[in-house]
């Protein structure tokens, strides 16, 4: 007698187990729906793109910086940039980055960052 009770209780929380994540409110996060793409587009310039695939709009936000002559301690210089856009949802934004502004000079794009939160409006 005392085995059917087990038995049955140990059915009846397998079912359970198994159903009830089926049933949960899985909530999707942004780094589900949101991606980011770098390209690089030509000798000295670089394209990063940010897609939104959420089924909210994003206010994003993208910076990188243009290092010239990294390795020289006296022609090396920093140029920082940054943009902040809205992404409606299917959308995507594209900013280059150009090292242009290096001349002859070796170059180097780095500390390249990228977040997207939901808009407030």
């Amino acid at each position: 007698m005392r085995t059917r009770t087990w038995a049955r209780w140990a059915t009846c929380a397998l079912a359970i187990s198994i159903c009830v994540p089926a049933f949960a409110d899985h909530k999707k996060s942004l780094a589900d729906c949101t991606s980011f793409d770098q390209t690089d587009k030509s000798d000295d310039t670089v394209e990063f793109t940010v897609k939104n695939s959420c089924s909210v709009p994003l206010d994003c936000s993208l910076s990188w910086r243009v290092v010239c002559a990294p390795d020289s301690k006296k022609r090396r210089n920093v140029h920082a940039s940054s943009s902040k856009f809205s992404l409606t949802t299917g959308t995507e934004e594209t900013k280059k980055a150009s090292a242009a502004i290096c001349g002859d000079d070796p170059w180097t794009i780095d500390s390249v960052e990228w977040s997207c939160a939901p808009n407030k409006d």
